[in-house]
């Protein structure tokens, strides 16, 4: 039995997962073992299909209220379901305050910044999971 022979041997192991072969030829027997370990999928279940995160983004320099004014519920909580064109909040600028709505549907997944806070134009303030 040459090389190749030998090769071709250890292929079939890997292809139908034996952990030990043996072949008989011309009075010589010949025994090829290999440790036994998790068996690999032959091909990975499909993955189902991710969609992007969706991030919306301050319009405007200002300050960011979640709520529509003090005491009052905030506009959304994480885990809300949210739909397109649905105020998410306000972002205060020069004493003028700028609706910041939903472009697409979703749902809460964080909200990247707290009430009060000073926000920049084009900085992330919501974190959506597309629905």
């Amino acid at each position: 039995m040459d090389l190749e022979e030998l090769k071709k041997l250890c292929a079939l192991m890997r292809e139908e997962d034996l952990v030990e072969l043996t072949v008989e030829e011309g009075g010589r027997r010949i025994t090829l073992r290999r440790a036994p370990g998790p068996r690999a999928p032959l091909s990975a279940p499909p993955k189902p299909e991710e969609k992007p995160e969706i991030l919306v983004r301050s319009p405007v320099v200002g300050t960011f209220w979640i709520r529509p004014a003090p005491g009052e519920p905030p506009f959304v909580k994480v885990g809300d379901p949210v739909q397109a064109g649905q105020t998410l909040c306000i972002v205060e600028a020069m004493k003028v305050m700028n609706e910041v709505q939903a472009e697409t549907a979703g749902v809460v997944e964080e909200i990247l910044v707290e009430e009060g806070e000073a926000v920049e134009y084009g900085q992330p303030l919501f974190r959506l999971r597309p629905i």
